[in-house]
């Protein structure tokens, strides 16, 4: 689950997508969520210098996307706040003796690369157009599209599962 900040910033973008004419204020978008606006300008400010957004201050400033929203996907937005971890490392973050000497076989740990992988192809297949064509009031709910060649790539890449030895 992405942390707060990488929430606050999607509401952040999602906004910006919805009001493309328009610049998108802190108030607004705090307001509207109820996040705290000091965060929320934090939160602004590195998209902005993560070259996601555009800010223009004064009198009907504001921030708006720095690319087409059909341009920007979620994990772009994501990956900002939510550095990708290091595939291959360990799920115990300490280890008293030094480093795991178990990593290679750990069954454990490729599941976890394997799910993160497929949450990643699916962050990086839905664009802030199409989460914000989904999240207008008049539009109908539909399922998000996957695109179809990073799920297959994904999936194909997983080994299959293995039987289960009979029981003693």
């Amino acid at each position: 689950m992405p942390g707060k900040s990488a929430r606050y910033a999607l509401h952040a973008a999602l906004e910006m997508a919805l009001s493309p004419d328009e610049a998108v204020t802190v108030a607004s978008v705090a307001e509207r969520f109820g996040i705290p606006q000091t965060a929320l300008a934090k939160v602004f400010q590195q998209l902005v210098r993560a070259g996601l957004a555009l800010g223009t201050r004064g009198v009907g400033g504001g921030y708006r996307l720095a690319r087409r929203a059909a341009d920007i996907c979620v994990l772009d937005v994501l990956s900002v706040f939510e550095p990708r971890q290091n595939p291959g490392r360990c799920l115990v973050a300490a280890h008293v003796d030094g480093p795991c000497r178990r990593l290679a076989g750990c069954g454990l740990r490729q599941l976890f690369d394997e799910a993160d992988e497929l949450l990643r192809c699916t962050f990086a297949s839905v664009s802030l157009a199409t989460l914000a064509r989904r999240t207008k009031a008049d539009a109908p709910r539909t399922p998000l599209p996957a695109e179809p060649a990073l799920v297959r790539l994904a999936l194909s890449s997983r080994s299959r599962p293995r039987s289960r030895p009979p029981a003693a």
